[in-house]
C-alpha cells in the first residue's frame, strides 16, 4: 500500500487541493489494478469516512475520474471502474474539442485533420489492399448505394463507408478517431438538407474511392479522397452563418 492508499492521507490536505489528490489517489490505485475494470468505487459515505473530506471532495475527484474516462458515473448509482480504451480517450478530449468549435474556424480546422487522414488512408489501403477490408469496403459500398432514396440509412451507411477506411490498416485508434470524428462533427452535419441529389453525388463519390483502391492506384485513390471531401466541406460550409466562415 502506497502513501497515497493510506486512509488518513488526505486529513491535513488543504481543502482546495484535497478533490486532486483524492483523484490522484483512485486513479493510482485503477493504474496498479488495485480497482480492476469493473469494480465499483466504495460508496460515497465510505470515503468522506475513511479519507476525511467532505461530500463535495468526493464528488469533485469522481467527476475526475469519470471526465479522465477512468470510471463511468451515473446518476444514483455508485461509479464502475472502466478500462481504458481509445473511445474513452478521444471523449476524455470531446468537451474541450466541443469549445474549440465554437472558435472562428474551428470547425474547419477539424474537418482539414480529416482530410489529411482520409487521405492518408486512402494512399495507403491503394498500396497495401488486404482481401478482409476490401471486403468491407465492398459490402459498405453496395448498402450506400441501396439508400440512396432513404436519407436517414444514406447517412448510416455513409458513415460506414468511410469507417471502413479507417479499419483497413487493423489500427485500433483509426477507427476511435473516426467515432470521435462523428460525434463532433455531427451537429453541424445534422443542418445540412438531406437531398436524394447530393445522396447519389457522395455514393459516386465513395465508388470513386473504392474502384481507385481496388486498382491500386494510390494516387487516383488520394485525388478521389480530396474530391469527395472537398466537396463534403462545401456542404458543411452552407451552414454557417457568414461570420463564422474561415
Amino acid at each position: 500500500m502506497t502513501d497515497k492508499d493510506r486512509p488518513d492521507a488526505l486529513r491535513h490536505v488543504p481543502n482546495e487541493r484535497a478533490a486532486d489528490v483524492l483523484f490522484e489517489c483512485f486513479a493510482d490505485m485503477i493504474n496498479r489494478g488495485v480497482l480492476r475494470d469493473g469494480d465499483p468505487l466504495p460508496p460515497e459515505r465510505e470515503i468522506v469516512q475513511t479519507y476525511g473530506v467532505s461530500r463535495t471532495v468526493v464528488r469533485e475527484a469522481v467527476l475526475a475520474l469519470s471526465n479522465k474516462g477512468l470510471v463511468e458515473a451515473r446518476p444514483r448509482f455508485r461509479p464502475v471502474v472502466r478500462k481504458p480504451s481509445y473511445d474513452t480517450a478521444m471523449a476524455t478530449v470531446g468537451n474541450v474539442v466541443g469549445r474549440l468549435l465554437q472558435e472562428p474556424g474551428g470547425i474547419y480546422n477539424l474537418f482539414e485533420t480529416r482530410i489529411m487522414i482520409e487521405v492518408a488512408l486512402a494512399r495507403q489501403a491503394a498500396q497495401q489492399p488486404n482481401a478482409k477490408g476490401i471486403e468491407q469496403m465492398r459490402v459498405a459500398l453496395a448498402a450506400n448505394g441501396a439508400a440512396i432514396e432513404d436519407n436517414v440509412v444514406f447517412y448510416q451507411t455513409d458513415m460506414a463507408f468511410h469507417s471502413a477506411l479507417y479499419a483497413m490498416p487493423g489500427n485500433p485508434v483509426l477507427p476511435a478517431i473516426y467515432r470521435a470524428y462523428v460525434s463532433w462533427l455531427e451537429p453541424q452535419w445534422s443542418l445540412m438538407p438531406r437531398q436524394s441529389d447530393r445522396n447519389r453525388g457522395n455514393f459516386h463519390a465513395h465508388t470513386a474511392i473504392f474502384n481507385a483502391i481496388v486498382a491500386q492506384d494510390p494516387d487516383v485513390a488520394e485525388q478521389a479522397v480530396r474530391t469527395h471531401l472537398d466537396a463534403a466541406w462545401q456542404q458543411v460550409r452552407s451552414t454557417f452563418k457568414e461570420e463564422d466562415m474561415p
